[in-house]
């Protein structure tokens, strides 16, 4: 296939995703999005260490339920994958009929958790000990769904009985069972790898999943898992609760965007570069590996 006959058939605000007949290929791009909207800049490297992030705890938690990677090497890719700017930053997967909802585990609580917390004691409808401080640890992790939007517009926190009515009215008959199975494996999968995570110098404050359906019907781990774009790192050394935390993913970006409102969607290199120093920082920290 020459460069041009190959078009994603789906782009989103990060990711690519190109069919490959029974599997797709989905590539992290180096954009960069805060707040749901695209910025003008580029983070190199950013999609490098997304697909490894993910495929790293893809291998990990093969033993709480399967995920959608079939290889990150582009030999096993259409010819068209064999360049420079897909190596590293693509995953060859299965097809998956994804589920519509985001399931985030919350362990701590920080963002937009804190600030409901403050107004009404709660979390999504999940009422919490009262006292907590900001970026306090949760006595259990909670597990708040929201709808998966379209881009452009804001995914929306339901309840966990709203996620069944919603699962129900798309999949008749397995509400119920879809609704308590993401539940479960988002809180398996959190437990486990914010344990492996703090045992290597990492907090992970809270997360977000998604899952499909394969072929059989059994429910898959897809999209990307545990990376700094779908997930809050801090540092455990210096941990502190009573206010935020220094953080290992894209809130130097987000920090400056609000700092500065006359933004036009772009930051200056210097914020670019300590960006990704701290992707790459928490790659090395979680593999302890250097990104190849």
């Amino acid at each position: 296939m020459s460069v041009q006959e190959l078009k994603p058939i789906k782009e989103g605000k990060v990711r690519e995703i190109y069919d490959n007949g029974d599997s797709l290929i989905m590539v992290a791009t180096d954009r960069i999005s805060c707040f749901d909207v695209i910025l003008k800049n580029e983070v190199t490297k950013k999609g490098t260490v997304l697909t490894q992030m993910s495929k790293f705890w893809f291998d990990m938690t093969e033993d709480i339920l399967p995920n959608h990677m079939i290889s990150v090497e582009v030999k096993d890719m259409p010819e068209y994958f064999r360049q420079a700017g897909f190596d590293g930053n693509s995953m060859l997967c299965k097809k998956l009929d994804m589920l519509p909802v985001e399931c985030i585990v919350r362990g701590y609580i920080t963002g937009s958790g804190w600030a409901s917390y403050q107004k009404t004691g709660k979390v999504c409808g999940i009422r919490l000990p009262e006292g907590l401080k900001e970026s306090a640890q949760l006595p259990e992790p909670i597990y708040t769904p929201s709808t998966k939007a379209e881009i452009g517009d804001h995914d929306e926190n339901i309840s966990y009985e709203e996620s069944v009515a919603y699962l129900e009215k798309r999949f008749p008959g397995k509400g119920e069972e879809y609704a308590s199975k993401l539940r479960d494996y988002s809180l398996m999968l959190y437990k486990k790898c914010a344990e492996y995570a703090l045992g290597r110098g990492i907090i992970i404050a809270d997360t977000k999943f998604e899952f499909g359906l394969d072929e059989k019907g059994n429910i898959v781990i897809g999209d990307e898992m545990l990376t700094p774009d779908s997930s809050r790192f801090w540092p455990a050394e210096g941990y502190e609760p009573g206010h935020s935390q220094p953080s290992f993913d894209k809130q130097f970006a987000r920090d400056w965007l609000k700092a500065n409102k006359d933004h036009d969607w772009t930051l200056p290199q210097e914020i670019v570069d300590k960006t990704i120093e701290k992707y790459l920082q928490a790659y090395r920290l979680l593999t302890g590996s250097e990104l190849a």
